[in-house]
């Protein structure tokens, strides 16, 4: 016992007694060494509970077993005790195509040995044991929630959840993705062993929302026309770092210091004639362009004010050599070659002063020297009888980089398809089959238009033309490869993408022990969808749902459809999500349009219906949600500002500052950015108009229906790939875009 004593008091004096810290007497250290004769004493635990009691920190404990030199000690605290296990990389959600494959990765530092194990819900994966997940050839089995525990020991953390979901394109009923994700390299080229004169192929797989771009590097120097995922050299291997590009430029060695689109659909007419193609053909359109790295504004049923802004914003996007593409599909008309696009509060009889003037916007584009002017008019090209004004463009510049493809030939109508709900416009239907090709733009166009001529349906109705000057082999499909100002580059990116947010998801605790989930989705850049889910609940309430009432003013919300069960009963006819979840936790959805009219932040009730299984009443509880300003309501387009003056005048738009009420915010979070620099770069808009009554003027701007009797009264119908809807099942209906 005097020598176990003795020992104990050496060690402390090697420690040396903290100022701070309380010493201890010849009594304890004498009770500490005699543990050693109860069968179940320890002196080591009897030490650690005085620590204990005097409140001593591990770290202390800590420096005192360095002092004696008790490693063992000191590597099991330093392991397993004050070295936390922090998550550094989460897993991504992700929407990818059948049988693509996806890479999900988690990454954590911490104690020495972490061990990874992923789970699809409550089960784990086989083979799931390492940092990165990868799941081959991605089928519905496949599709879910993952989650990855890391643990050293008994101690251990779960990542976030990450989904995969399955994407197709509008026709089969399942949504496209809506939001960027995380890049994702799901192959990455090997190392190879090859003889001098050998060909050498090396293979790079990435997964990315917006589709990724590659560029190979050989001894830190990039490769000429080596942006695709497969490597494969004309030289041998011996002489691949001596690749150099061609003096002729060929296809592909063109490229865009950006791309941005603007798509707008109109509907919903007041005084006229209502469509049904525009929603779905922005919808397929937007998708596509962002599969060729396009930045895309979708909008739908815009006034005369909104189409002006929007054009002003878009233009502020473009700058020297970028791509632009306008979309638009809608009523409108030509008079003596030019083109109009008819908004939805056009009066009954309107003339030019009433519409957007295409040629102006033309002229406009030009002035931001753009690499490329692409216009996609599907709308009817008859002549406006009301209209006997000339407009007289402005000198065009000789920039030799203009495109007009019109969906149909000059003093003709354009047409969409009828089925369902859901309608194609013809032009859309053929386009996008050729959309995505890497042919230059007027090539592609080209074989759009030998496609309808192919068609029976369509041939002497409905045939494109196309209008172009462009002198260079340029193709939508071009890589992206900014020359410009960083500072502006970084700032056309910051805007757009702000523009883009969507509310963050949350989980509401309501007092009597239920957690509501609000969750939010984007179906156009100006429409958004919020649906609530019960996450949780106590066992005594029967049954308790949560609904949303009282929105801020502004956006447009059809109360009839709020709170509903599906989408389709909400008023989204192309948006799907997982519909997959338990039976136990279903969704109710809400839609909400013309965002660019929230005047200030959006907010919203959450109503707590609940039944307690021993009560007949249902309980209320409320609470307000304030979730900021979604998307295109950040820019205020609400604000009536300036719009260009005159279609014929030059407008110089690097002298416009103040055209967004965004820019300012962008100024206070860069202030060392010169005012120029923080225009705004991108604007959304939308309205759902009621349906007004039209006008019965003697000279109203309405042709008389098309719809021919042979396409009702036919029993077969020739087949057609190039339409969307294409069968023999259901005869299609040709109707007119009723353009003047």
């Amino acid at each position: 016992r005097e020598s176990l004593n003795e020992g104990f008091q050496r060690q402390e004096s090697r420690v040396g007694v903290d100022s701070r810290k309380p010493g201890y007497s010849e009594k304890e250290l004498t009770s500490c060494s005699l543990q050693v004769l109860s069968a179940r004493g320890s002196p080591g635990r009897y030490m650690l509970t005085l620590l204990t009691d005097r409140r001593c920190s591990i770290v202390f404990l800590l420096q005192c077993l360095k002092k004696i030199e008790h490693h063992e000690a000191v590597n099991f605290l330093t392991t397993c005790v004050m070295v936390p296990i922090e998550i550094t990389v989460q897993p991504q959600s992700v929407q990818m195509p059948e049988g693509s494959c996806v890479m999900l990765c988690c990454r954590a530092v911490g104690p020495t040995g972490l061990n990874y194990q992923w789970f699809k819900r409550e089960d784990e994966v086989p083979g799931g044991n390492t940092a990165e997940l990868i799941l081959n050839s991605v089928g519905p089995a496949q599709e879910g929630h993952y989650i990855c525990r890391v643990n050293s020991g008994e101690k251990c953390v779960f990542s976030k959840w990450a989904h995969v979901r399955l994407v197709h394109s509008a026709g089969t009923g399942v949504m496209f993705p809506s939001s960027a994700s995380g890049l994702c390299i799901t192959q990455q080229p090997r190392s190879q062993t090859l003889s001098e004169g050998d060909i050498l192929y090396l293979e790079c797989s990435a997964q990315a929302n917006p589709p990724p771009q590659f560029q190979w590097y050989h001894n830190k120097q990039p490769l000429s026309k080596a942006n695709r995922c497969l490597l494969k050299p004309t030289h041998n291997c011996g002489y691949i770092s001596d690749v150099h590009s061609a003096p002729p430029k060929q296809m592909g060695d063109f490229y865009a210091t950006d791309k941005v689109a603007l798509l707008m659909g109109n509907m919903n007419y007041m005084h006229h004639r209502q469509l049904r193609a525009p929603m779905a053909d922005v919808y397929e359109l937007t998708n596509l362009l962002r599969q060729l790295d396009f930045k895309v504004v979708s909008l739908l049923d815009l006034n005369w004010h909104e189409m002006h802004r929007a054009v002003t914003e878009f233009l502020l996007l473009l700058g020297r050599g970028v791509y632009g593409l306008l979309y638009y599909a809608g009523h409108g008309y030509e008079n003596y070659g030019n083109s109009f696009m008819v908004p939805i509060d056009a009066p009954a009889s309107y003339t030019s002063e009433h519409c957007l003037w295409v040629q102006d916007v033309l002229q406009r584009m030009q002035e931001r020297q753009t690499g490329l002017n692409v216009f996609l008019l599907d709308m009817c090209r008859k002549r406006n009888l009301n209209d006997d004004i000339i407009q007289q463009p402005g000198p065009l510049k000789v920039t030799a980089n203009i495109v007009f493809g019109y969906a149909t030939c000059v003093d003709a109508e354009a047409f969409e398809v009828n089925k369902d709900d859901l309608s194609n416009g013809i032009f859309i239907s053929f386009l996008k089959k050729r959309l995505t090709e890497q042919e230059k733009v007027t090539v592609m166009l080209d074989r759009v238009a030998e496609d309808m001529g192919r068609c029976d349906l369509t041939r002497g109705r409905q045939a494109l033309e196309l209008r172009s000057n462009l002198s260079e082999r340029r193709a939508l499909t071009d890589r992206i490869q900014a020359i410009d100002c960083p500072v502006m580059a970084s700032t056309r990116n910051l805007q757009w993408s702000i523009a883009h947010v969507l509310p963050e998801s949350r989980v509401l605790h309501f007092d009597c022990g239920v957690k509501v989930q609000l969750g939010f989705a984007a179906e156009f850049s100006n429409i958004m969808i919020i649906y609530t889910r019960i996450l949780e609940k106590p066992k005594d309430i029967m049954s308790c749902s949560a609904q949303l009432s009282d929105f801020t003013e502004g956006p447009e919300i059809d109360l009839k459809r709020t709170n509903q069960e599906s989408l389709r009963d909400a008023g989204s006819l192309l948006l799907t999500m997982d519909d997959r979840l338990p039976q136990e936790q279903p969704r109710l959805y809400t839609r909400l349009c013309a965002l660019q009219r929230l005047k200030r932040e959006l907010s919203f009730i959450v109503c707590l219906h609940y039944q307690y299984t021993n009560l007949d009443e249902e309980v209320l509880e409320k609470q307000t949600v304030t979730v900021g300003k979604p998307l295109v309501s950040k820019l205020n387009l609400h604000e009536q500002r300036p719009l260009h003056a005159s279609p014929s005048s030059s407008c110089d738009l690097h002298t416009m500052p103040d055209s967004s009420s965004f820019a300012e915010e962008l100024r206070v979070s860069l202030p060392s950015l010169e005012p120029s620099l923080t225009e705004s770069i991108e604007s959304y808009y939308y309205t759902h108009a009621e349906i007004g009554s039209s006008s019965t003027s003697q000279r109203l701007n309405e042709p008389e229906e098309t719809t021919s009797p042979e396409f009702l009264t036919s029993d077969e119908l020739p087949a057609s790939k190039s339409l969307t809807h294409a069968g023999t099942e259901t005869p299609f209906k040709f109707t007119n875009f009723h353009s003047f």
